[in-house]
């Protein structure tokens, strides 16, 4: 495998962790400074908020595995 191919692998698998890693920060923002332990549904917002990260992270993991 040639270096190019390393490389453009390795920043597409980054892209698709994107998604993911955007949801961990929305989390991690609302938690820190919106949320306190009083706020309804919290736990249930969060599990979707990570569950959405997850989807569209595999999703465009499956986008990319079919354009190769």
């Amino acid at each position: 495998m040639s270096n190019m191919n390393k490389l453009s692998r390795s920043i597409k698998n980054i892209i698709n962790f994107i998604p993911w890693v955007i949801s961990i920060y929305v989390f991690y923002l609302l938690d820190t400074n919106l949320w306190t332990y009083e706020t309804p549904h919290r736990g249930k917002i969060s599990v979707i908020i990570m569950t959405v990260g997850m989807i569209l992270s595999l999703k465009l993991y499956s986008i990319n595995k079919k354009k190769h």
